[in-house]
Order: C-alpha cells, then sequence, then structure tokens
C-alpha cells in the first residue's frame, strides 16, 4: 500500500472515530435532557463545549432553559444556530427565552424564523401570539393565537388567548363564540377549562341568558368547589329570577368561607347579588357578612350606578341599636349621598323578604318616601 494512501485512511478513521464521538455526545446529552437531568447536562458539558454538534449545543441552552438561566441560554442557543440554521427547535427556545427577558420585538424574529423553516407547530405561532400580546398588537396577536389553533396537538393557551383577546376588544359575542369553542377543546381538568366556563356563565349572565350561564357556573363549582365569585354569581342568577330558595345554599358557602377567613379582593367584605336596571342607572346591591355587632352598621347596599361606571350614591339597609332597644326592626333604610345621610321610617329584620326592600329602595329612588331624618358630618 503506497504511503498516500496509507494517510488517507488514517484521516478517514480519525475522521469516522470524531464523528461517531461527536454523535455519542449528542445522544448522551439526549438522554440526560430526556431523563431532565439538566444540571449534570451543563455541569459536565458546558465548559468543554467547542467542537460539539449543533443538537449538543441545543441540549446545553435546553438545560439553561429549564434553569431559567437566560444569557447561557441564549449564548448556546446562538452557537447552535450558527452551525445549523436550518433547525427550527434552537429558534423556538431563543424567541421564548426573549419572550421571559420582555425583549418581545427580537422575540417576534425568531418565532417567524422558527415558523418558516417549520410551519405547522402550534407552539411557535403561540409563542409569536404571546409576543405581540405583550407588544400590545393584539389583531397580529390574534392571528397568531388563531393559526395555533388550527395546527395538531394545540395546547390550551392559544384557544383562551383567542377569547381573551375578544375580551379585551369588548367583542362580548366573539368572545363567547371562542370561549364555548376552548371549553370543548382543552382538557377539563386544567384551569384554563374553569375559566372557560366562568367567562362562558358571565358573558350569557350579561347577555340575559341565565338559563345558560346557570349550569356553567354549576359546572365550574362541581369542578372547583373554592371558586367563590361563581356563588356570587350563581346568587344572582337566581335573585334575578327570583328562585331565593335556590340561592340559600350559596349563600351559606360564602358566609362560611368569610369565617374561615377564606374570601379575598372584592369578596372579603360583602358580595353582589342582584343588578337591575332603574330609569338609565344600573342599581347594584351587596350584602355584607358582618352580624351580630352591637354598633351600627350597613347590611345590604344599592349602590347607583350612572352611564359613566361612577356611583353616584348608595341606599341601605343600617343595623340600629336604639330601634331594636325600643323594639322595633333590627335595620332601618338609609341614603348615603354626598355629604348627607337620611334615615327613612321603612324598618326590616334578618327574615325579610327581597322583594318588600326592593320595592321599598325603589320607592326611596323615585322620592315616593321622604327621610325622617338627615344629617350632615360636622367640621
Amino acid at each position: 500500500m503506497k504511503v498516500k494512501n496509507i494517510i488517507s485512511s488514517l484521516i478517514l478513521t480519525i475522521y469516522s472515530l470524531t464523528i461517531f464521538a461527536q454523535d455519542q455526545t449528542t445522544e448522551n446529552l439526549k438522554t440526560l435532557s430526556d431523563n431532565k437531568q439538566f444540571d449534570k447536562i451543563i455541569e459536565q458539558n458546558a465548559s468543554n463545549s467547542k467542537d460539539y454538534t449543533a443538537k449538543a449545543l441545543y441540549y446545553i441552552g435546553q438545560a439553561y432553559y429549564m434553569r431559567e438561566d437566560d444569557n447561557n441560554c441564549l449564548k448556546f442557543m446562538n452557537l447552535s444556530i450558527e452551525k445549523d440554521s436550518k433547525d427550527p427547535a434552537p429558534l423556538y427556545i431563543k424567541a421564548s427565552t426573549l419572550n421571559y427577558m420582555q425583549k418581545y420585538d427580537e422575540a417576534v424574529k425568531s418565532f417567524q424564523l422558527a415558523i418558516s423553516l417549520k410551519s405547522d407547530d402550534a407552539e411557535f405561532y403561540s409563542g409569536l401570539g404571546d409576543s405581540y400580546y405583550n407588544l400590545e398588537k393584539l389583531d397580529l396577536a390574534l392571528e397568531a393565537y388563531k393559526k395555533a389553533t388550527e395546527q395538531k396537538n394545540c395546547q390550551d393557551r392559544p384557544y383562551s388567548f383567542v377569547a381573551q383577546i375578544y375580551s379585551d376588544q369588548k367583542n362580548n359575542d366573539k368572545a363567547l363564540e371562542a370561549y364555548y369553542i376552548a371549553k370543548s377543546k382543552i382538557d377539563n381538568k386544567s384551569n384554563s377549562y374553569i375559566n372557560a366556563l366562568f367567562n362562558i356563565g358571565l358573558l350569557e349572565s350579561l347577555k340575559g341568558n341565565y338559563d345558560k350561564a346557570e349550569p356553567a357556573f354549576v359546572e365550574l363549582l362541581q369542578l372547583d368547589p373554592t371558586d367563590y365569585h361563581s356563588y356570587a354569581k350563581l346568587i344572582q342568577i337566581y335573585y334575578h329570577r327570583k328562585e331565593y330558595d335556590k340561592a340559600k345554599p350559596y349563600k351559606v358557602k360564602l358566609y362560611d368561607a368569610y369565617k374561615n377567613g377564606l374570601l379575598k379582593d372584592n369578596l372579603k367584605d360583602m358580595f353582589c347579588f342582584d343588578q337591575f336596571k332603574w330609569n338609565d342607572k344600573l342599581i347594584q346591591v351587596y350584602e355584607r357578612y358582618e352580624e351580630g355587632s352591637k354598633d351600627i352598621y350597613n347590611k345590604h347596599l344599592f349602590y347607583v350606578v350612572n352611564q359613566d361606571d361612577n356611583i353616584e350614591y348608595r341606599i341601605q339597609t343600617e343595623f340600629s341599636p336604639i330601634s331594636v332597644e325600643q323594639g322595633g326592626s333590627k335595620y332601618l333604610l338609609c341614603r348615603t349621598k354626598g355629604d348627607t345621610h337620611s334615615t327613612f321610617n321603612i324598618g326590616f329584620n334578618d327574615n325579610l323578604k327581597y322583594d318588600d326592600l326592593k320595592k321599598s329602595v325603589i320607592e326611596i329612588l323615585e322620592d315616593k318616601v321622604k327621610p325622617t331624618a338627615t344629617s350632615r358630618p360636622t367640621k
């Protein structure tokens, strides 16, 4: 054998061994990644990865991604892209990392490059939708999320965000339609399913479709009995339909949750149990949990809300220790309007009938009843 042939054979052998070693390293990294051994990937490979394949570099970058080390993730994803610009995977991870870093314009470019290489991946479109959504480019975000839902194996997020964007745009009809689609597509054990049910109930209620709203809230509570806002929404539905007995067990649930310190936000002190229109105003009716106090407190509050969503004044039942001492009613109807507090000679007890209370409030709204006492705060 000639020397030239011997050298060529040696070169080929060395090259083959190098390729084999690189392939073996990549395969080992894949195995570690599949087993979620990300710390091991970083410890054993990050510092000596100069001659690694594009895919091996990707696995190291992915390990940093899982450890939320954004800068090192980007470093290895860029190295992987430099070696193989036709693989969409590192572009997707790079774009997702840029989203986490709130570099949304840069993320858009990487998502678009990934999509140009693989146009049927729902997660690529979903990530692009997230970028546009955070850039407040809702039409482009909507287009991306819709595109995600057209792909196979689309996850929950795009379906939910299509509906959310329609809600953001105040397009309630489209939002409701989208929430029904989301409900039919996503896992009924997920938070996204719970969210879809709540919004279906809410939007159907706003349309006056209480027969459709009720089963949505009932199903939601079967899945999550701690969703206290849904208790309040069901109470509103039953009060609107004058089915007060149906509302009682849900009121009991809210009172129990209050006593156990489980309520937060706008349910912490009271809950809305009815809404109705009076002239061009919306009357929102709340009930406070407080009871048994010997001091004056408000129990039922009727807020008068104008067309600009501003509260003009309120009419409320107030616990009256003096009335109780004199053998009278537990609560007296009062009105708080600006700096003026008015008391009316209309009383109720805990066993009150809501229709009677509502009728008396409307009479006050229409100035058919005059106050027996009026006071202003002293300066």
